[in-house]
């Protein structure tokens, strides 16, 4: 674990509460574990409560789950976990999600059926021309209770001989708990689909 952890990589750190999601950078590696410089004060972060932690490395996200042994500040110190696995080499986790969904750019709706999803982007089918040169508003159900809302931007159209368009582009987003929302979202579908 030590080897892949390094000074200066960002972290994005998710308590059980998403609320108090976080964000840092990694100041120092011990053997025991590692030194979190976070953004903002960990509110709703406590001492030997575990969190969710993901780390961009250069084999792909690395995830895991730990807790602080230390908190001082915005300083933690976050304990080595047991075990870790690297999610995929992508920048963002792709899990398949089915539905029947709007894009809405001023007064204009359109319906499409998106086809799969990561923090990133999705991809997603429709009959409707749709502008490539637009951005759409697009609300994403993730359970019952919690919708993630965000700007879709168009990178790639394919039309098909049906007369059906696949669309791929990518999420453009207001705030930074939306992205986290997506993130955790996709993660923990991921590793449910694994363990399927």
């Amino acid at each position: 674990m030590r080897e892949l952890v390094e000074k200066n990589q960002h972290v994005i750190m998710v308590p059980a509460n998403f609320k108090f999601a976080n964000k840092g950078t990694i100041t120092e590696v011990k053997p025991d574990g590692f030194t979190l410089e976070l953004e903002y004060e960990p509110d709703g972060v406590l001492k030997n409560t575990y969190c969710e932690f993901y780390i961009e490395t250069s084999n792909g996200t690395l995830y895991f789950d730990s807790f602080p042994k230390d908190i001082q500040g915005k300083t933690i110190f976050v304990a080595s976990p047991a075990k870790h696995k690297f999610l995929q080499r992508r920048q963002f986790t792709r899990v398949k999600y089915v539905h029947d969904l709007e894009l809405k750019n001023g007064d204009n709706s359109y319906k499409i059926s998106t086809l799969d999803i990561s923090a990133g982007g999705m991809k997603f089918k429709t009959t409707e021309n749709i502008n490539i040169e637009a951005e759409y508003a697009v609300t994403l159900p993730l359970s019952e209770n919690i919708n993630v809302t965000c700007n879709y931007s168009p990178i790639r159209i394919e039309k098909g001989n049906n007369g059906i368009y696949t669309h791929s582009g990518r999420f453009v987003y207001d705030n930074n708990r939306n992205k986290m929302e997506l993130i955790q979202y996709c993660t923990k579908r991921n590793i449910e689909i694994k363990n399927k």
